[in-house]
């Protein structure tokens, strides 16, 4: 595998090669490789500090006694993950995991953390297939270097479309280039918001085809003239942007979630997976709406997911059984999860939403009744709602014995020391500052 690697960099021209990370505030991080050592650095790796890890999104070295700056952990390299970069000469990168030098994986690797999942529903007979469809918005800056809100143009059009198709052709072609399957392309409801949906693959490289996209993306916007943000809210006067994940369910070539017998086709197994994801969605949303911008978005109406429902195509709750599609039934059933957004790490967002529908399906959690209405309409009380804070939700899952024991002590205690900087540093901000300090941090 390493030999093919070294010759596919020869042979593309490659000089330096970035080693990824995700972190905790979903910040894609890196060390750049000079293709001189890249052969020995695909094996044993580059060095960072755990103090590294304990940047927050403000770039604040949070006090975390497991993260101090003595001692360090490796960025060891999926091989089977490098892809040669379309938008930057001459470069290439390659997802890695955390790993000690006692050669374990580090408490902290949301990427180990993500197998452990995957290994988890493996032993229940369950393998997940997934992807995102990504939200984001394309934005230019002023001769003064500030963010220019985009024009309103109609939503879902040509027109819209039209103004946006030299860029978006050039990151569906970066995209494609990489391996990545590019599925459907939209402008979105938001002035200067698309949307990219890519195909399903297995859980841990639907993960990685996420840090992925958000990369390329924004590289290719660069080459544009444009700035691409996937925050959450990165307007108030905006729509906000989901990370919205998509999963089935499958063993031996069968669709778990699917049964022609049941209502929406959708079988016990699915409905065990959803009833998992509700009781546990408030303290899920931790890690897949984990920023303060998160709580901006979340609101009623607003096609983000806000009341704790499920249902067939109901596109404003937070559990959506899609409907699958003629003469493909079986293999395009799916459930997608709104609540999600791209302040997440894409690893623990996926892991932890795979620990929740693992724990309904063990324990044969009944979602109760699909909701066939915008929640809003339904009788007061009826239907609750989501939290409103990051801090609420920090506190619910340090309370979720399910997510944490999937997570462990260490990575849970440091996640929540981590995630409390945030709140402590935004808490006191106008709600105009706090959006604009996410805007090009995602």
């Amino acid at each position: 595998m390493i030999e093919d690697v070294i010759n596919h960099l020869q042979d593309s021209g490659v000089k330096l090669v970035r080693f990824l990370y995700c972190d905790y505030g979903g910040i894609i991080r890196t060390k750049v490789v000079h293709h001189s050592i890249v052969e020995r650095k695909l094996h044993e790796g580059v060095n960072i500090t755990f103090g590294q890890v304990a940047l927050n999104v403000r770039d604040e070295l949070v006090d975390i006694p497991e993260m101090p700056p003595v001692d360090e952990v490796r960025l060891v390299p999926d091989p089977g993950s490098l892809t040669v970069l379309p938008w930057a000469e001459g470069s290439a990168s390659v997802m890695t995991d955390l790993i000690d030098r006692q050669r374990q994986p580090w408490f902290a690797c949301a990427r180990s953390f993500l197998r452990r999942q995957i290994e988890a529903a493996a032993a229940a007979g369950i393998t997940v297939e997934a992807t995102t469809e990504s939200e984001f918005f394309l934005y230019r800056l002023a001769d003064d270097g500030s963010d220019v809100e985009p024009e309103r143009l109609p939503v879902y059009s040509s027109i819209g479309f039209d103004a946006y198709h030299p860029v978006m052709l050039d990151i569906t072609d970066a995209l494609t280039a990489q391996g990545i399957k590019v599925e459907l392309v939209m402008n979105e409801y938001g002035a200067g918001q698309q949307e990219i949906s890519i195909r399903h693959q297995a859980a841990l490289a639907a993960a990685d085809a996420q840090v992925k996209v958000r990369d390329t993306v924004r590289g290719v916007a660069l080459r544009h003239g444009y700035r691409a943000s996937f925050a959450p809210k990165p307007w108030l006067s905006q729509i906000g942007s989901g990370a919205h994940i998509h999963m089935s369910l499958w063993n031996e070539g069968r669709n778990l979630l699917y049964d022609p017998a049941a209502e929406g086709s959708l079988s016990d197994t699915g409905r065990w997976w959803i009833g998992g994801l509700l009781h546990h969605l408030p303290a899920l949303l931790a890690v897949t709406c984990p920023s303060m911008n998160s709580y901006q978005r979340l609101q009623p109406s607003a096609w983000a997911g806000d009341f704790l429902v499920w249902g067939f195509d109901n596109r404003e709750a937070p559990v959506r059984v899609a409907s699958p599609y003629w003469d493909r039934e079986e293999g395009s059933l799916n459930i997608e999860l709104k609540a999600c957004d791209s302040s997440s790490n894409p690893h623990l967002a996926l892991g932890a939403t795979i620990a929740a529908g693992l724990d309904g399906v063990a324990r044969k959690l009944d979602p109760g009744d699909p909701v066939r209405v915008d929640p809003v309409k339904l009788p007061e009380g009826s239907a609750a709602q989501l939290p409103h804070s990051l801090a609420e939700v920090l506190d619910l899952l340090e309370a979720d014995e399910a997510l944490t024991a999937a997570m462990g002590a260490q990575m849970t205690s440091t996640y929540l020391q981590y995630k409390r900087s945030e709140v402590a540093a935004y808490g006191a901000m106008e709600p105009e500052q706090v959006a604009a300090e996410h805007r090009y941090k995602f």
